[in-house]
């Protein structure tokens, strides 16, 4: 069986249709109907066998053929200077969140490699192409919200200037992280940004949507918003 063959076989079409309402942006017909489980299991047996030649070969018009490159990027066993150019290779391919932050959070190689990935990710804010922009602040929440990096990932994300709704709600989720994990030393930053007004609240609500910030800060927070 081919790759796509496999996919199709494991289709459960109620969970094509919850997809397809999930990413708008994208074409319905291009979302087959697999749930991610499913996908991870597959992307671990082609990353066993040869998936270099996966890669070279893949397809890319089903919304899981994405996926699986990308969950398979992260599962190969590589050393990072052989893992970043497979990655460069796969950023211009990605069109919509799912695949973005799904492909982020697949890169665990980058909790042990901080510096060399940061160096790696700072093109990519520089870019004009959403995605590109939405892939380095989703590798910033992930991997970068610690003692080390935080004053550095905030300022970052004070950097962000794209217009695309999914650039602002990403940035939006990072700086709620931010403040999620490190309330006291993200709050001078809340109180002093330069976040347009849909990313500033935003951010805002994510913090109070938290169920890790209690209701005294989250009355706190809300007081906060800008009108």
């Amino acid at each position: 069986m081919t790759i796509r063959e496999q996919l199709f076989a494991l289709q459960d079409l109620g969970y094509q249709k919850f997809s397809s309402a999930l990413i708008p942006n994208i074409d319905a017909s291009t979302i087959i109907g697999v749930r991610v489980p499913l996908l991870r299991t597959l992307a671990k047996d082609i990353a066993k066998g040869e998936p270099l030649h996966f890669l070279q070969t893949a397809e890319d018009t089903y919304f899981e053929e994405l996926l699986l490159q990308g969950m398979v990027i992260g599962y190969i066993k590589a050393s990072p200077q052989e893992k970043l150019p497979l990655i460069a290779q796969f950023i211009p391919k990605i069109d919509n969140w799912s695949v973005c932050d799904s492909f982020c959070s697949g890169l665990k190689f980058t909790k042990s490699n901080q510096a060399l990935v940061w160096d790696f990710l700072q093109p990519y804010f520089k870019s004009k192409e959403a995605y590109d922009i939405r892939f380095a602040v989703v590798m910033l929440l992930n991997y970068y919200v610690d003692e080390q990096y935080l004053q550095k990932t905030l300022q970052l994300l004070d950097d962000v200037s794209h217009e695309d709704y999914y650039v602002k709600m990403a940035v939006a989720w990072a700086v709620s992280i931010c403040y999620i994990k490190m309330p006291q030393e993200t709050m001078p930053y809340l109180q002093n940004n330069n976040l347009d007004l849909f990313t500033y609240n935003k951010a805002h609500q994510k913090i109070t949507e938290s169920l890790r910030i209690d209701k005294e800060t989250k009355t706190m927070i809300r007081a906060m918003r800008r009108k």
